[in-house]
């Protein structure tokens, strides 16, 4: 086994919006690919043509390319294992489902779905297994020549595998360590269906890892069950020695904890559980996404990673490029992870402040445009150095320091009645005076000349700071208040502080 190249897949289906917890099973499997110089393969699983909704594989790739997970092979990767679309490899399945009916491993079932809901009314927890097959219609209790005949006359058929009872299956779990099924609890699955010619799930599955060359199948934990009906399907087809290793992944949980998360948990507490904006060509519903929230791609995979692994020490900052390196699938957690949407918003805030002032200040220039400013670059870049530690999105940007781009043209009445005092006109104006004398308007010079004014005068420095503070922002907030009026320039300061000094008087 450890002389196989590592192969793994990310196989979803293309029925909607993909979930977060499907990024997080697709972020597992490229870590393990990535750590093991091994293949990151892109699977369509699409046999299911009912529930086929246009677009979402489309935004499937789309959501990959955002996040800079990179595929080697499969739908729109190219690759030599292909075709990579379930739907386009018919020929395949058939093929493989005749081998399994010439060596006695499979049968064909007639019973109509009205004969198997009597049935279910007849048998409580009914289940078509070694138990009942021989009571219904199939090839194992009907003549040769009436199955012929049958499928001849074109009747609607499906292909059972035959499950020997009181059988204990062992499926290794990388996670979970050993798990032991007695085969008498599983029944005889479908596996073919002879009225859309396309195979099911478990069959389409084991086929396609299987030629493939698939050596890991790293899911989510609501597989677990299938499991074992794999293993038995690897045997029936004589494959036991390239079964892939299994690793379930613990399931990602509601905040609370109870139960599953949904994409209401999401509306209900006002967070995304898709990675980007889902439009729903059926309902016309437009549901957020991660992207369009304003996370930026790293933080949200360093959220996910975290959410069922741990890397065995403290650490919770981590680039791609360390979570490949330290990445174990022995430690993940088998139970289920909290789906704390608040820390993912600390992992943004914490991404911002690492990433460049320059290229925060890139990302926030659209934000600007859209409020009609024009700003100079190295404006934008002082400006962000100082305030993008106060935000969790870049788009709050603008509530937290619009100041520094437009002049106020009210003032807040809290900080008003609280900071301006009776004599707060007569000092903003000999301030005024003293900023306009200065030749050298940079922030050491102005701080430096500032503070001699007010001790020389004897004035009390909180009021002269936060009368200032008031004339340059309209309220009480913003950082140190020379850093203010050094971006402001020595013009729109003084411009600012006798416009404040007319309308508060």
């Amino acid at each position: 086994m450890s002389e196989r190249k590592v192969r793994v897949r990310f196989a979803p289906s293309p029925t909607g919006a993909l979930h977060i917890g499907g990024v997080r099973t697709a972020l597992y499997n490229y870590l393990f690919a990535r750590q093991h110089g091994g293949d990151f393969i892109f699977r369509i699983e699409d046999t299911d043509s009912n529930r086929f909704v246009p677009g979402a594989e489309e935004y499937i790739i789309e959501s990959f390319k955002w996040l800079g997970l990179e595929f080697d092979e499969g739908v729109s990767f190219g690759g030599n294992h292909g075709p990579y679309r379930q739907s386009e490899r018919r020929d395949i399945y058939k093929k493989y489902v005749q081998v399994l009916l010439d060596n006695g491993k499979a049968y064909v079932a007639f019973d109509t779905p009205e004969e198997l809901e009597a049935k279910r009314k007849e048998i409580a927890n009914f289940q078509y297994d070694a138990s009942t097959r021989l009571s219904m219609r199939n090839s194992l209790s009907l003549p040769k020549e009436e199955v012929d005949a049958l499928i001849a006359e074109g009747k609607q058929y499906v292909v059972r595998f035959k499950i020997e009872p009181n059988e204990d299956v062992h499926v290794h779990d990388l996670i979970r360590g050993e798990v032991v099924i007695n085969s008498s609890i599983l029944d005889d699955k479908v596996l073919y269906k002879s009225a859309d010619e396309l195979p099911t799930y478990h069959l389409a599955n084991i086929v396609d890892d299987h030629l493939m060359e698939v050596s890991h199948v790293i899911r989510g934990e609501e597989w677990l069950p299938s499991a074992p009906l794999h293993v038995l399907l690897y045997r029936a087809f004589g494959w036991e020695d390239t079964m892939p290793e299994f690793a379930h992944l613990p399931l990602l949980l509601k905040p609370d904890g109870n139960g599953k998360l949904s994409k209401r948990d999401g509306d209900r507490l006002g967070f995304p559980v898709f990675p980007l904006e889902w439009h729903d060509p059926k309902s016309g519903e437009v549901s957020s996404g991660y992207r369009e929230s304003g996370y930026l791609p790293e933080a949200v995979i360093n959220f996910l990673a975290l959410l069922g692994w741990n890397p065995g020490n403290d650490q919770e900052i981590m680039s791609l490029d360390e979570l490949i390196r330290l990445f174990d699938l022995h430690r993940c957690s088998k139970a289920g992870a909290k789906f704390d949407f608040e820390k993912g918003k600390w992992f943004n805030h914490e991404y911002i402040l690492r990433k460049d002032n320059a290229e925060v200040a890139q990302l926030f220039l659209p934000i600007l445009k859209e409020h009609g400013i024009d700003a100079p670059m190295d404006k934008v870049i002082t400006v962000v150095g100082l305030m993008k530690d106060r935000v969790s999105f870049i788009k709050d940007l603008w509530e937290t320091c619009k100041f520094f781009f437009v002049a106020p043209t009210e003032y807040d009445e809290k900080t008003r009645k609280k900071r301006w005092k009776e004599d707060s006109p007569e000092r903003m104006l000999e301030l005024a005076d003293v900023l306009e004398a200065l030749d050298d308007f940079s922030l050491e010079h102005q701080e430096e000349v500032v503070m001699k004014w007010i001790a020389d005068k004897g004035y009390h420095l909180g009021n002269i700071m936060n009368a200032f503070r008031l004339t340059l922002v309209g309220e009480g907030k913003g950082p140190h208040m020379f850093d203010i009026s050094a971006v402001l320039g020595k013009e729109e300061t003084l411009r600012r502080i006798r416009r404040a000094v007319e309308v508060l008087k």
